[in-house]
């Protein structure tokens, strides 16, 4: 029973998080500057790299590209083909994310 009621609170909970990670969705953005600290290495990661800082993911990649951003409890943030260069994602909500590229997955705290 205690278990059960457990369940019942974390799925409410879950649910009431949900809009506030769905407000942080946002469009990826081409830009031409990098500033901030790398979290992959080129050489190990096909030429993809990535980058954060205060509130944005920044990726530099010299081929076209799927990518994902998800929260930590596994919710699709955002979605997208990015196209070779440098894209940044700008997050309201600060936190952990997983960012997935092929089979690059990629933890960044923000």
């Amino acid at each position: 029973m205690v278990k059960r009621r457990f369940f019942v609170i974390l799925a409410a909970l879950m649910m009431l998080a949900a809009p506030l990670t769905m407000s942080a969705r946002a469009q990826w953005r081409e830009t031409t500057q990098v500033q901030g600290r790398s979290l992959t290495d080129p050489k190990a990661t096909d030429g993809v790299e990535i980058f954060q800082r205060s509130g944005t993911i920044t990726i530099r990649t010299q081929r076209t590209i799927q990518v994902r951003v998800f929260t930590i409890l596994g919710q699709l943030v955002s979605q997208a083909t990015l196209q070779p260069g440098i894209a940044e994602l700008k997050l309201n909500t600060r936190g952990i994310y997983l960012v997935k590229i092929g089979n690059i997955t990629q933890k960044v705290a923000l």
